[in-house]
């Protein structure tokens, strides 16, 4: 036999108290009554306490959770394995939208893991170039540590290379999984090199869905530039060779393009948060494959087996008729 809730012996100290409560009463009671000059005794007193005693022990085991072992079971978990595409660029510090494009980047991808159930995800930030931050797992809190970590300062280097990041996450996908392969780009849509597009026309896997989240404004805005031993202080913003500031905008036009070429849907980040109720839904349709298999010890339940006498004896014992005869 095992226990479920070991931990719960502490409560021990209940009929411990019980027990010790009813012998000081009884024995405050006789000496009243020897105060008194009445000379009786109470009938039951022994039984009444051992019955307490008894029913809250049975109790208190019941409140550990004993149950039998009765095998193990295969238990097989489906879901969709996603790689998610962050733009670390540092045009992602521009604050056309608040408090600005990485934050809110970052809120998009905690709110995703946290409508996540059985599906595994991983993170690739990308600018010049990209690596696996974090490979594919199913363990939530383990993402939203990696996530919390992410920033511009990640990649050195300038520009952004969305295709590379792609390439990247399509290769580290698992061949013998059977299901939908899902990739989740958000980014402002800058991009250096422009053959995002052509690596996905190259790939041709009509398992590879591609979802883009566009994160910042048309209008755009300009590119701040912080000191680089705090990170803290902004210095000013960027500007170019001719010495004008640089203006970033949102290129949706690209990451529309990408969503076409990799099967799936782009969307616009918003303060609602609207796009990540519809990226949710639109990959609950997908093929879910499985992801892992687990071996599940199957317990029996033995509690009720012990909580029923228990209180039945302790209900005994609260009725017992408390019978007084003179000595």
């Amino acid at each position: 036999m095992e226990f479920k809730h070991p931990l719960n012996i502490i409560f021990i100290i209940i009929p411990i108290l019980c027990c010790v409560f009813l012998i000081l009463g009884y024995r405050k009671k006789e000496r009243i009554l020897n105060l008194l000059k009445i000379r009786a005794k109470i009938k039951y007193k022994i039984l009444r306490i051992i019955l307490t005693a008894l029913g809250l022990g049975l109790i208190l085991f019941s409140l550990l959770g004993p149950q039998l072992f009765i095998g193990i079971s295969k238990v097989k978990k489906e879901g969709l394995d996603i790689y998610v595409l962050f733009d670390t660029s540092k045009s992602m510090l521009v604050e056309d939208i608040k408090p600005d494009r990485i934050s809110r980047a970052k809120n998009i991808v905690a709110s995703i893991i946290d409508n996540l159930e059985g599906d595994r995800i991983g993170f690739i930030p990308f600018s010049s170039s990209a690596y696996v931050q974090m490979p594919l797992t199913d363990d939530y809190q383990l993402a939203h540590m990696f996530l919390d970590v992410i920033d511009t300062d990640m990649i050195g280097g300038g520009g952004t290379d969305i295709g590379n990041a792609v390439k990247l996450a399509y290769s580290s996908f698992e061949r013998t999984s059977s299901a939908d392969r899902v990739i989740i780009i958000i980014s402002d849509g800058e991009e250096h090199n422009n053959n995002s597009v052509k690596v996905l026309e190259q790939i041709k896997d009509e398992r590879l869905k591609v979802y883009t989240i566009g994160v910042g404004t048309e209008n755009g805005g300009l590119v701040p530039e912080y000191d680089s031993l705090t990170g803290a202080w902004k210095k000013g913003y960027k500007k170019d060779s001719s010495g004008e500031f640089v203006v970033s905008k949102l290129q949706s036009k690209t990451l529309r393009e990408l969503a076409s070429a990799g099967n799936g849907a782009y969307y616009q980040s918003s303060l609602s948060g609207d796009e990540i109720a519809s990226l949710i839904k639109d990959i609950s349709f997908l093929k879910r494959g499985t992801v892992k298999t687990e071996e599940v010890r199957r317990y029996k339940q033995m509690y009720q087996f012990f909580l029923a006498p228990g209180i039945l004896l302790f209900l005994v014992a609260y009725f017992l008729p408390e019978r007084r005869y003179a000595s």
